[in-house]
Order: structure tokens, then C-alpha cells, then sequence
């Protein structure tokens, strides 16, 4: 979880807006289910410099439960590859959805999902001349656990892989603020080719602590088509107009609020903070022996800990040095 305030304007903007609803001049009801056009215009603007269009941006309450309508969508009949190890909503969306098999115990992974291997042996990449084709590929890039962020010329292999093989990349780009290598993108669409197969999805909770407040996006260009040449977008407009009713009204306020000059300010003040706490547990855990990754581009490190289940280090530093960690078990 995010462990800070919200900046104090992007605050002032909810909270303006929420006083405005107790007089019969500022009171609104229901808002547009899309999102409020303004606020799909700034994400237009200033997240993607226009490449999106406003029309092509849908505003939600968060990413974790666009991915959950966006399975909805898809149904249960495709099939679906995911990194490995990796954020674990997108094998269990997968898995409520029926588009997989049985939990393989044997393997700890369940059967009827492509599992592709990112870890350190691949350069937290996949394997993409080994890789079966698949419908769906979700990608998170930075990744959660990892750390990892792939670099401009493998998510342009990506997109061309997804474009031979008819597949359409779902992006996760939550962690898109805390990159800072200027050859990693922030956003799938920075990639040429990717407006054809990619449908990204983006959040205000890491970029100015909107966790509870849930506000997040889908990018959705219209050049993304079924192999009939039907806009992908025409039917999750269809998804968000059925089982969603809009983000709340007082959180699209924030939402503005965040992207004003001076709310990204405040966020990147945010982002340093936060990437300030991944350095010292990477030069903590690096200057006592451990081989460890991220923590550059994310707020995420990967610790190695070979022939070691990651239950049992869990244990360890639970009860020597009563610090929380997360166990890799529980992302792949």
C-alpha cells in the first residue's frame, strides 16, 4: 500500500468539489459512465501527449478492476499468457472466468494458461521465440513483484509478436511514474505498431496515493480490432455502460486535480520518496551478500534467495528482524 498524504491541491480539488455537491448549484447525480469528458481529455493530454484520443480513454475505479471487466469481455474462450511470476489477478480473473484448466499441483500452476518465464536466468523477459501464440498476453512493465521494466526495443519485439500472431497485449502501466531510465517506456503506446494490439491499463493509486480513493483508466485505441475488423473498444463501452455505473464524481475531481501542473509536481515528489525507500532496501540487502533486482524503475526489489523456498525466508525475517516481506510463492 501507499504509505503517504495526498497532496494537499490534489485534496483541495475532492474536497471542493465533494462541498459543491451540499448546494443546489454544484450538486450532480449520476456522471457520464465513461468518466468525465474533461478528465479523459487531461489523460489524453498530458499521460499520452494525444497519441489516445479522449473517446479511446475510459475512466474506472481502478486497474485491477479493469482487468477483471476486460476478462469479462474477452470470455472464456480465449486463451491467455501471463509473465511468470507475476501480479497474480490475471491468472485469477483467468481462472473465474473458465478460460483455464485444473490447478496443476505438480507444477503449482494451473493447466490451460501460458506461464511466461521473466525471471533473472531471462532477463525478466520472455522468451518470445519459444512462446506459443496465445489471444490474450498480459504484461506488467514495471512489474510487480520484479521490479523489472522492459526497455523500448523488447516491448517493441512484444508488439510484433502480438501483430504476426493476431494477439492482443493487455499492458499494466500502474507503475509507469517511478521510471526514471529515459529508455524505458512509460506507456505501451510509446512503442510504433502497438495502437494496433496493445489495450492499457492505468491507475491514480501509485501516482498520488488514490488506493482507497480508486480511480484508474483503460486505454483502448479504436485500430485495436477483432480479426472481423470490429473495434475491441465498441464492446467494452459496452462492458463499462453494463456493469459499471462511473468512477465516483468526487474522485474524478481528484483525478483533474492530479494533473494539473502543479498536482504531477506533487506526484513526482511522491515518486521520489518512495524510490528513495526501494534504494535503501536494495543497498541494504545488496551490502549484506544478496543478489537483488528493480528497485530503479518500481518500488519493487527481487531478492534471491537460491534453494530456499520463499515461505521459509518469509518466516526468517518475520521473526529475527520483524520486518514484512512479500513471498515470490505468491506471484508464480
Amino acid at each position: 500500500d501507499t504509505t503517504q498524504p495526498i497532496p494537499k491541491e490534489i485534496v483541495e480539488g475532492m474536497t471542493g468539489f465533494a462541498q459543491a455537491l451540499g448546494t443546489k448549484e454544484g450538486y450532480v447525480g449520476y456522471g457520464e459512465g465513461m468518466g468525465d469528458p474533461a478528465l479523459r481529455r487531461k489523460v489524453s493530454e498530458v499521460i499520452y501527449g494525444g497519441k489516445v484520443a479522449p473517446g479511446e480513454v475510459f475512466i474506472s475505479d481502478g486497474a485491477k478492476c479493469d482487468i477483471a471487466r476486460l476478462q469479462t469481455m474477452f470470455g472464456s474462450s480465449v486463451t491467455v499468457a501471463v509473465q511468470d511470476p507475476s501480479y497474480p489477478v490475471y491468472v485469477d480473473t483467468s481462472v473465474i472466468q473458465g478460460q483455464t484448466g485444473t490447478f496443476n499441483s505438480d507444477r503449482e500452476q494451473f493447466d490451460g494458461i501460458v506461464y511466461m518465464k521473466c525471471d533473472p536466468s531471462t532477463n525478466f523477459f520472455p522468451d518470445l521465440a519459444s512462446l506459443e501464440r496465445t489471444d490474450l498476453i498480459f504484461f506488467c512493465s514495471p512489474n510487480n513483484p520484479t521490479g523489472a521494466a522492459a526497455t523500448y526495443d523488447q516491448l517493441k519485439s512484444l508488439v510484433d509478436f502480438a501483430k504476426k500472431n493476431g494477439s492482443i497485449i493487455v499492458f499494466d502501466a500502474a507503475y509507469a511514474p517511478f521510471i526514471r531510465d529515459p529508455k524505458v517506456p512509460k506507456s505501451i503506446f510509446e512503442v510504433e505498431g502497438a495502437k494496433e494490439v496493445a489495450i492499457e491499463c492505468n491507475s491514480f493509486s501509485k501516482y498520488a496515493g488514490f488506493t482507497g480513493v480508486r480511480l484508474g483508466w483503460v486505454a483502448c485505441p479504436d485500430t485495436v480490432v477483432y480479426a472481423d475488423g470490429t473495434p475491441v473498444n465498441k464492446d467494452y463501452a459496452r462492458i463499462m455502460a453494463t456493469c459499471f455505473n462511473g468512477a465516483s464524481n468526487v474522485a474524478n475531481a481528484g483525478g483533474l486535480a492530479c494533473l494539473e501542473p502543479s498536482g504531477m509536481e506533487q506526484i513526482e515528489k511522491l515518486m521520489e520518496y518512495y524510490l528513495a525507500n526501494a534504494a535503501l532496501l536494495r543497498e541494504t540487502m545488496t551490502s549484506i551478500g544478496f543478489k537483488v533486482h528493480g528497485g530503479t524503475d518500481a518500488p519493487y526489489i527481487w531478492v534471491e534467495f537460491p534453494g530456499r523456498k520463499s515461505w521459509d525466508v518469509f518466516n526468517e525475517v518475520l521473526e529475527n528482524t520483524q520486518v514484512v516481506t512479500i513471498p515470490g510463492a505468491g506471484f508464480g
